[in-house]
């Protein structure tokens, strides 16, 4: 069971759930900050029990325009009940 505003280890980053999750990130980025990104993988995951859960996830895009793949970190807060999806934190980590 998780702790109420702990982070979680690590989840499996395979789920077709997490990788919805990487894509909506990726795609409220590109929205956000007019940019060009292309969802590659999950490369992990792990989890936050808030009001809902905030899923913390480490994903590797490509940038369409100049073809560079990077890592990113990526904090995607979701109320299921509520039909609720707020990307809270998009960063470039390091080189992929």
């Amino acid at each position: 069971m998780a702790t109420v505003g702990g982070i979680s280890g690590e989840k499996d980053q395979n789920s077709l759930d997490f990788e919805d999750h990487a894509k909506f990130a990726v795609s409220e980025q590109n929205k956000k900050e007019n940019s060009n990104l292309k969802f590659e993988k999950v490369v992990s995951v792990k989890q936050q029990v808030v009001a809902g859960t905030i899923h913390h996830i480490m994903l590797e895009a490509t940038d369409k325009g100049t073809n560079h793949k990077k890592v990113y970190e990526a904090k995607v807060w979701e109320k299921p009940w509520m039909d609720f999806k707020k990307l809270q934190d998009f960063k470039a980590i390091g080189e992929a």
